[in-house]
This record gives structure tokens, sequence and C-alpha cells, in this order.
């Protein structure tokens, strides 16, 4: 993985996380901040409930990751196939941001949520009305499990890494990368729930999705003609 690759990761989750994901999560957030958060507890030890939550977020996400990568690995075994994968990982990237940009609805067909089973719901009530630590992590892992169309992007290219490993990088990457805002979501809720604001921050971050997602059809195109692969040299 190249080091524009892990920049252009962090850039769109940062950006979108501002934008797309305090609208997608903040509910949840506010939820379990004015429910399991009590008034008597520090600073300090509301700090680590909310680092616990969002350590949940990013345990789910980099499973996910490696799976996906996995995934990647299994289906890829020469340079034809690789070049395939990530051609498709593209193609799929400049779809997402094009739906997250609001000209198709391409993420409506892929999202199937499991937040509706009465399972879900029972968890989540159950750890909604724990105040223990290991709640907040616990919550953080289902809501990981959540359906989201940034989710989806950076699961894709997960996967067009061939790898577990990186694919799990890439989403701990991702994940890490969204704390800022969910962190710092209570003390900067006014600003966040500007519309124009927000609308700012997810149009760049679309834009940079499909901006990456040609980026990665160029990188399948060039896998193909180079022997060593675009996924063997790893500069971080």
């Amino acid at each position: 993985m190249e080091t524009i690759s892990i920049l252009a990761i962090v850039s769109i989750a940062v950006l979108g996380s501002f934008g797309h994901c305090v609208g997608m999560c903040g509910g949840i957030v506010m939820a379990y901040s004015s429910t399991k958060i009590r008034s008597e507890w520090s600073k300090k030890v509301q700090a680590i409930a909310h680092l616990f939550y969002s350590f949940g977020r990013i345990t789910t996400y980099t499973l996910i990751g490696a799976v996906m990568g996995f995934v990647g690995s299994v289906v890829t075994f020469n340079n034809l196939t690789n070049s395939i994968l990530l051609v498709f990982t593209g193609i799929m990237m400049v779809l997402v941001g094009l739906s997250l940009l609001g000209k198709i609805k391409f993420l409506t067909i892929l999202e199937h949520t499991c937040s509706k089973s009465t399972l879900y719901q029972k968890t989540f009530k159950k750890l909604l009305g724990s105040d223990s630590m290991i709640s907040f992590y616990l919550l953080g892992m289902l809501n990981g499990l959540l359906p989201c169309g940034f989710v989806y992007a950076f699961a894709i290219i997960a996967a067009g890494t061939a790898s577990a490993f990186w694919g799990a990088f890439v989403m701990f990457i991702f994940g890490l990368s969204t704390l800022p805002a969910l962190f710092s979501l209570g003390f900067f809720i006014g600003l966040f729930k500007q519309s124009n604001l927000r609308d700012v921050f997810i149009k760049v971050a679309s834009i940079l999705v499909i901006l990456f997602g040609f980026y990665m059809m160029y990188l399948g195109y060039q896998f193909y003609t180079d022997t060593n692969g675009v996924f063997t040299n790893i500069s971080i």
C-alpha cells in the first residue's frame, strides 16, 4: 500500500466523519451520552467512556477489514485477477461516491441492515441500560455493524488489498480517522448540525471517494503491466 493511498484514506475518512458519520451515528452518540453517562462522573471518566465506545467501533471495522481482505486474497491468484479486483474496486468506489452525492441510489440497493432484527434490538437496549465501561465498548462494536456508505466504501478498498492484514489495517485507519468527529460531537453538536457545513464536508469527501476510485482503476491497469504488483511494496 502506497503512502498516497493512506493519505487518501485518512482524508476521506476525516471529512466523511464530520459530514456523514455525525448525521448517521450522531443520534446513537447523543442517546448513550444522555442515558449511560452519569452527571457525577468526572470529565476524565466520561472521556474514557467515549473512547471505549469508539474503540468498539474500530474493533468491528478492523475485523470487517480482515475478512474482506481475506476474501480478496482468495479470489486473486495472478496478475489478471488482481487487476480485475482493483478495477472492480475502483468502479464500486465511483458508484459509492456518486451515491453519497445523491446522483444515484447505489447505496440504498446495497444496504441491508441487521439493526431491525430482534436480537440486535434486545442487545442494544441491554447495553444502553448498563453503565459499565465494557458496555460502552460492546455498544461501539454493535454500532460498527450498522449499514453505512462509508463503511462499505472502505470495506471495498480492504478487499482490494487482497490481504487480511492490510485489509484490517485499512479499516483500522478508517475507524481511527472517524474518532475525532464522534468523540467531540458533544462539544460541537451545534456546529455539526449546521446543514450547510455538513453538506460541504460530505460533498468534498464524496468527490475524493470518486477520485480515489479512478485511482484504484489506474492501479488495476498498472498491476496488470507490473509483475511486482501494487500492494507488494509497502511504504507507509
